[in-house]
């Protein structure tokens, strides 16, 4: 093969590398990137999440269903009026349910303050909640009488417990990973729109230019021609 016909291949090979990684650099969509940082921002003004707003109403509903047990508690047991008068002003630990009623109110106010308003992102305060609420509950199963005044001496303290415990798995598992997974997703976005940043804007294909390439069949036709004439410029 002609060395020049070589060295033109080379130059054109080279000419187009540069303009193929180019193109793959601007293949990151900025539109895209700034749409997806707007998205997880949007979420974080928000204020709450939405995983971490269903456990606030999953803690609500707790208080609300251990209230509901327990006002129908009152009214089977000889009238609201007459029973909450002997289960809040004759309070008695092994007969009364209103310690239980109590304790999911304990349970409400640690945890909306600690996850709603606080939005901490500790599993600390459910951890209390329910190791209070665990140790108080067995510790009254065994010593009260509880279990002596029908079904509801098996509900509320079953139910108590197990919500309670219901509360732990879903922070754990749900909320704080959740929530740990979407700022990583939101600290890769603005790293990678950062980097988009960097790369100069605007380039085009029509701003890379490549010359044509030449016939190898023309390059010596002109030799010759030149061959050719210098004799008779001697003459």
């Amino acid at each position: 093969m002609n060395p020049l016909q070589e060295d033109m291949e080379s130059a054109l090979t080279g000419s187009q590398s540069p303009h193929t990684s180019l193109r793959d650099v601007h293949s990151i969509n900025p539109t895209h990137l700034m749409a997806r940082i707007e998205s997880y921002e949007g979420r974080e003004k928000k204020g709450i999440s939405d995983v971490r707003r269903t456990f606030c109403l999953f803690v609500t509903f707790d208080l609300l269903f251990v209230t509901l047990l327990w006002i129908i508690e009152l009214n089977v047991n000889g009238g609201i009026e007459n029973t909450l008068e002997k289960e809040v002003v004759q309070y008695d630990y092994y007969s009364s349910y209103f310690d239980i009623f109590l304790l999911a109110v304990f349970r409400f106010k640690v945890l909306i303050l600690a996850y709603a308003v606080c939005r901490l992102r500790h599993w600390w305060a459910i951890a209390l909640t329910t190791a209070v609420t665990s140790a108080f509950l067995l510790a009254k199963v065994i010593l009260s009488k509880l279990f002596s005044q029908g079904a509801f001496g098996y509900v509320l303290p079953i139910i108590s417990f197990l919500l309670a415990w219901i509360e732990t798995w879903f922070l754990d598992f749900k909320v704080l990973p959740q929530e740990a997974e979407e700022e990583n997703r939101l600290l890769i976005v603005q790293d990678a729109s950062e980097r988009a940043a960097l790369i100069p804007g605007g380039l085009s294909d029509g701003q890379f230019y490549s010359p044509p390439e030449s016939e190898a069949g023309s390059e010596e036709e002109a030799e010759e021609k030149q061959d050719s004439e210098k004799p008779l410029l001697e003459l």
